[in-house]
């Protein structure tokens, strides 16, 4: 994780979503809201996705081994990829049950301002924990759009929180909708409806954030950009052409690259090798997550066939 942004922004939300948890149940005994329910257990889920981003990080640090030569940088995809698995079947599945639940039962609210009032302190509470996770994702997204870093962000915990966030925002506007149509109309169908969509908002951004995370397990290359600065730090004297490359993230802030690479014919064994040496500290000049490199020396096959 860059070392303090993305730690600041799970703190950030973590905290925030413990103290929004204890006010919401409060809110539910209280009141008897579905929607209230459903936000409880939304920020009981995220805050139990704080923490386990926080342990997939502290993991992911452990020193390789000869059973894991490559680290444990992926640690971190695989703790994130059960945080939106916990969000889906805690946060979405739950809220879908219960405000079909409350659909049937038809249960009157009571005391429905004590809920209004806890909803909007959770807003405000909410919305500094997604403002922490803006200025600490801003660096990192740089000219793209925010779609565009959730899609591409080799770092998987400011994705995560900035799309938590957002959700519980959105939520949180759809439980007050619904407590309030209910307290205004007297009839509970609106918060029933409210709870639903938070449900299915939430199971859009589990779903979401589950395909990101898998990509990521599984093992992405670098995008087109970074390839292109990788190709031209290689392509330099001795180096006349890459023949092929391949890449993987084997962890958040760790690029394996492996290259075949066709080299001035003629030189002595020394000069490839100091040629090697200078193309690896080329592209760790250019891509410093580029950490593990290995260049295999060629023939140029392409120019042996025109000729």
């Amino acid at each position: 994780m860059s070392a303090g942004g993305g730690t600041r922004a799970i703190v950030a939300a973590l905290v925030a979503n413990a103290g929004i948890a204890i006010a919401k149940f409060i809110g539910f005994l209280i009141t008897g809201a579905s929607s209230m329910l459903a936000e409880a257990v939304h920020s009981v889920a995220d805050t139990s996705n704080q923490g386990l981003l926080l342990i997939g990080g502290k993991r992911a640090k452990r020193a390789a081994t000869s059973e894991h030569p490559f680290g444990y940088g992926r640690d971190r995809y695989f703790y994130s990829f059960v945080v939106a698995l916990l969000l889906f079947s805690l946060g979405s599945v739950f809220a879908l049950y219960e405000g079909i639940h409350k659909l049937e039962s038809h249960e009157e609210l009571t005391s429905p301002i004590v809920a209004v009032g806890i909803l909007v302190v959770a807003i405000g509470l909410e919305t500094y924990s997604f403002r922490t996770a803006i200025v600490e994702s801003r660096p990192l997204k740089g000219s793209g759009t925010w779609w565009q870093f959730i899609r591409q962000s080799k770092q998987p915990e400011l994705p995560v929180v900035l799309l938590e966030d957002l959700g519980a925002l959105v939520g949180l506007v759809l439980a007050l909708l619904g407590v309030g149509l209910s307290w205004m109309t007297g009839n509970p169908i609106f918060d029933a409806f409210g709870t639903i969509a938070i449900g299915l908002l939430l199971g859009v951004i589990a779903i979401i954030l589950i395909i990101e995370m898998k990509s990521l397990l599984i093992g992405e290359g670098a995008i087109a950009p970074v390839l292109a600065k990788i190709n031209a730090a290689l392509e330099q004297d001795p180096v006349e052409r890459v023949i092929h490359i391949r890449t993987q993230y084997i962890g958040p802030d760790e690029l394996l690259v492996a290259a075949k690479i066709a080299l001035s014919p003629g030189l002595a064994v020394e000069d490839v090798a100091r040629g090697i040496d200078r193309a690896e500290a080329r592209v760790r000049e250019a891509v410093p997550e580029a950490r593990l490199i290995y260049l295999e020396p060629d023939l140029d096959r392409s120019k042996a066939v025109t000729r």
